[in-house]
This record gives structure tokens, sequence and C-alpha cells, in this order.
């Protein structure tokens, strides 16, 4: 019999998963059920890399797709025994700042703050949902981007609106959280004389953001009430005056959903291009909407570091991760390029070679690349929920 933790991670179309043992911190499988719908495709690998067999499945919903992973997981794993399964949610509120076991009052609570993150809560529950239909009785192990920023210091909590916002919940709460803790504990381990300093970390990809810790802890965050703020990303237009939403309202006559969808699709790298919200795409493209939209993205994050330092009172490291910050040597040399005065110095080579560290010998300020690992955090949130 195997036993072991499973990680859940649902968006509105796709499903990523990984099976982990009751120790270690490789995992046995891991996959995507992606496109979920009638043209659902569902991809599962073995930890060496190769493919696992597929159970012939129907990928239509949520629930299709976790029976079929759990059919191709049981067919490699005779008697597997999956004893928890941890689950990303994106919004956890003021109510949760450490991952909570879910039952009926839990999944209440959650559904209340779908509104506050429409785009991921509803696809995060219908994850715990079909999880809790496939394994009735196994524990389901709510894991939340946000409870990794919970202690902020009220400052960098608040907005200047009425204070009774603040108290109904209209806050910044930062996102990503779960990257963030798993980078806290990395440096920790391997650099644990930086770990108690100044950070910031840039998660940069598709969804980007960037907090500032010292000693180990969130301090600030780029994100705030919600996902869409601060920096550029994918389809995400980061930081925007509020002023242009009411221009969008009252004088273009749109919609709050049309603004939604003009926010969260339409915009950041997609839309300053014109051509892709993929950075490898814009790299090579060659075009002059393309080197502007990297240009913008760049600048942005140069600028979100700069800031994030001034709420530490100074940096000591940086740390890229996030698939642009983990593999876009071209993006973590620009970004740099212009944070000398910080104490930044890259070492070209180091970069280029995708080393840990890549700043040069003489640098004030430490420069480190960090493959971030989720899946990793959850998994051991769903071990400890059973001891």
């Amino acid at each position: 019999m195997t036993e072991a933790v499973m990680t859940l991670n649902a968006g509105s179309s796709s499903l990523k998963v990984a099976l982990f043992p009751l120790e270690g911190d490789a995992p046995l499988a891991s996959g995507l059920a992606d496109r979920i719908g009638p043209e659902g495709v569902l991809k599962l690998k073995r930890a060496d890399g190769s493919p696992l067999d597929l159970a012939d499945s129907n990928l239509s919903t949520h629930a299709g797709a976790m029976r079929a992973v759990i059919a191709s997981f049981r067919a490699a794993w005779p008697g597997l025994d999956v004893k928890a399964i941890g689950h990303r949610v994106v919004h956890g509120g003021d109510a949760y700042a450490r991952p909570v076991i879910v039952d009926d009052a839990v999944m209440e609570k959650l559904e209340k703050l779908s509104p506050f993150a429409p785009l991921h809560q509803p696809h995060n529950l219908a994850g715990i949902r079909a999880a809790m239909e496939a394994f009735a009785g196994a524990p389901q192990v709510a894991c939340f981007d946000t409870a990794f920023h919970r202690n902020h210091p009220w400052v960098n909590d608040t907005f200047a609106l009425p204070r009774a916002m603040y108290d109904e919940g209209v806050r910044r709460y930062g996102f990503h959280g779960l990257s963030y803790e798993y980078i806290a504990g990395e440096l920790q381990r391997v650099a644990p004389h930086l770990a108690q300093g100044r950070i910031v970390v840039a998660h940069l990809g598709n969804g980007a953001s960037m907090c500032a810790m010292q000693n180990s802890n969130s301090i600030a965050s780029t994100m705030g009430f919600s996902a869409l703020d601060g920096l550029p990303m994918g389809t995400r237009c980061g930081q925007v005056d509020p002023g242009v939403l009411l221009y969008l309202m009252d004088q273009r006559g749109m919609s709050a959903a049309e603004i939604s969808d003009l926010l969260y699709k339409q915009s950041g790298l997609l839309g300053l291009s014109g051509l892709s919200n993929d950075m490898r795409t814009l790299e090579a493209a060659g075009t002059p909407q393309a080197a502007q939209a990297i240009d913008y993205f760049v600048f942005r994050c140069q600028r979100e570091i700069s800031s994030l330092a001034a709420s530490l009172g100074g940096i000591d490291a940086l740390v890229f991760c996030g698939g642009i910050g983990e593999n876009s040597r071209l993006v973590r040399a620009r970004i740099c390029e212009r944070l000398g005065w910080m104490g930044i110095e890259i070492d070209h080579s180091r970069n280029g070679a995708n080393d840990m560290v890549i700043s040069s010998d003489l640098a004030r300020t430490s420069v480190m690349v960090i493959p971030t690992n989720e899946e990793l955090v959850i998994a051991r949130a769903a071990r400890a929920a059973i001891g």
C-alpha cells in the first residue's frame, strides 16, 4: 500500500495536481488537467519525468477531471491510500493566517469571500468539492495565498478610505503567499544570514507580485485588495489610477463585467504588446510593441523594488522566482541594471548560467534565483493536518 497526500490547485478551466509521499519532498507524480470541458486534456508524469498511463475519462467538469486523476494514480500505485488533500485557496480574508481543515462552516466563510476574488475563489472551492466527493472522509486542507501577509503593519494593510470600509474587509491582503512562504523557508536553509535581514522577493510570472520580508515575515506586498494591483502581469493591468475606472464607466458606459474582463484578461503584457502574454514570445518577437511591453514591465519592477526597499529601511537581498524570474536572464539583467544605487550588481556569467547567486562578488546586496514550490508548501500543510 502507498500512503500519500495530494495537492490541488484548481483554476477556472484547469486542475494542477501532485502526489507526495508521507515523508520526503520529492513528489511521486504531478500533472495538469487543462481546458476542462469538451476539449479537456490530461497530462501526468512520474517523479523521473516519464509519462503516467492515463485512465479513460470525461474531463468536462472539475469532478470528472478529479476522477480521471485518481484513476490514473490508482492504476500506477495499486492500493493507493490518500490520507489528506491540500488545496490552494487564493483568499482567506482576515480570518485565516494559517492552513485550516475544511468543514461546512469553513466552506461557508470561504464562499463569502468569492466577491473579493471572483476569478479565482469559486474555482478553488469547486476543487475542494470535487475532492470531497472523491475522497469522502479524508481531511481537506485549505492553504491560503493571503495568509503569509496577515501580520502586515497597519500602514501596509489599509487604504486611505473611510475606516468603516477597512472594518468590512476593504484592505490590502497581498497574494502569492504560498510562494513567499516557500522562499522564506529556502532562505533559512541556504542563506540563514540573509533570511534574518531585509529581503525583496520578486515572484514574476503570468501572475506577478513582490513581497518585502524582514526576519522571514511579510512586511509589505505589491498586491493589495485583489490580484490586480501592483506589477503588470500576463493579462492583468497592475496598478492603475482609479480615475481610469470612473472614466470607463461614465464616458464609455462600460459595465462592471466589461471592466473586469478588460483588467483581468485583456491588459498587461498582452494588452501592451498586442501579441502575447508570454515573456518568451515577446523577447523573441522583435516588434516595437513587444519591446515597449518589456520596457514597461522592467520599469514597474524597478519602481516596486525601490518602494519595498524603502518600506524595509534598506535591502540586503533581492530574490527572483516564478516563471519569468527563474528563467528570463534578459528580464533579470534589465531590472538590475538601474539598481546599482541600492548595492545591486549582477555577474552576467552567473546570470547567464542561471546560478542561485547571480550578484557579483563585490556587490553590497545579494541577488539570488530560487525556484519556488507552492505544491510542496501545500503538501507539508496536508501532512501536518494528519499529524
